[in-house]
């Protein structure tokens, strides 16, 4: 295992094992991984549906424009959604039909946007202040790809891929030049503190390049099955939801007033690092019952378990950062 993933599941296994707000209960965690080993869920696909599929360039285009906005989820509930889609949805099928009709932005064109026009091409309401601070917020990581791709890859998307030569971690450290994907948390809940590196966006865009080539050519990276979990607030939700992990009461009841949790704070680190520690638990125990698998198989068999009817009825917690 590279060294990265290795550090990311140690750190968050830490915070699991110092949490005072969120704790793993073993049984049902078996008892999910057992369901899961019946379900044998199919693996993922690239849905061209609802994202952009054109050229090999355009299609790499999409997937790190979009992959560099995939945050928010603590505004999500301000946005304009496409009927029985989630915010997730609204932003990716927003920017395929930008795609789709008017090609890629240009690296020149990323460096240059707006809060306005990003709110325009995504059908939002820039009139609303929340929105407004998210669109905002987009624009500036769209800005933060252009200015990488001019100043280090010829303004070529194909250049800032070659350079990660296959590696998912490498892939991580290439886009981490980028503040926005700088997702390392200080995690204070107990003495002495420690850094605790989530990566989640990063991580996820090699797992999304590799879905839109079929793991090749651009999307082919050697280090693939040593990704972690993206570590955002829908998987653990899920996991609370099975009974895999609990919350502390007074947690629970601030997540399901729709209080925000502020980014960094120890609720919030503890939360991510459990959902991803769980996994980690869910795939060896995945394994007991037959089913080999890896954290990002199972990661997208928990997110859309998410999708559910009875998932979406309870709150799940929300964070307003640029991290997921």
């Amino acid at each position: 295992m590279t060294a990265l993933f290795r550090e990311i599941r140690a750190a968050c296994a830490e915070v699991v094992e110092r949490a005072r707000f969120v704790r793993l209960d073993p049984a049902p965690l078996e008892a999910l991984a057992l369901a899961l080993a019946a379900e044998r869920a199919a693996p993922p696909a690239y849905d061209p549906t609802t994202h952009h599929r054109g050229t090999q360039a355009s299609t790499l285009a999409y997937v790190l424009t979009l992959d560099a906005i995939n945050f928010g989820s603590g505004w999500f509930p301000r946005l304009r959604k496409r009927a029985g889609r989630s915010g997730y949805y609204a932003i990716a099928m927003g920017l395929k039909d930008r795609f789709d009709d008017e090609g890629a932005w240009h690296a020149a064109e990323l460096a240059e946007l707006g809060g306005a026009e990003v709110a325009r091409v995504l059908g939002q309401d820039a009139a609303d202040p929340e929105v407004a601070e998210l669109m905002d917020l987009y624009a500036r990581a769209l800005n933060q790809l252009g200015e990488l791709l001019l100043s280090r890859f010829g303004g070529r998307f194909e250049a800032l891929v070659d350079e990660a030569a296959g590696s998912a971690e490498q892939l991580v450290a290439v886009l981490a030049c980028m503040p926005f994907y700088r997702d390392v948390a200080r995690y204070d809940g107990a003495t002495p503190g420690f850094c605790v590196p989530f990566y989640k966006r990063a991580q996820i865009t090699a797992a999304d390049l590799a879905l839109a080539f079929d793991a090749t050519g651009p999307g082919r990276f050697d280090d693939l099955d040593q990704l972690t979990a993206f570590a955002d607030n829908l998987v653990p939700h899920v996991l609370r939801m099975e009974g895999a992990l609990r919350f502390d009461p007074q947690l629970e009841a601030r997540i399901e007033a729709g209080a925000l949790l502020p980014a960094g704070s120890p609720e919030e680190v503890e939360i991510r690092a459990a959902g991803l520690h769980a996994v980690e638990r869910l795939v060896d125990a995945c394994a007991r019952a037959g089913m080999p698998t890896t954290a990002r198989e199972l990661d997208f068999a928990l997110w859309h378990r998410g999708q559910r009817p009875e998932m979406k009825a309870r709150p799940r917690h929300r964070t307003r950062c640029v991290w997921y």
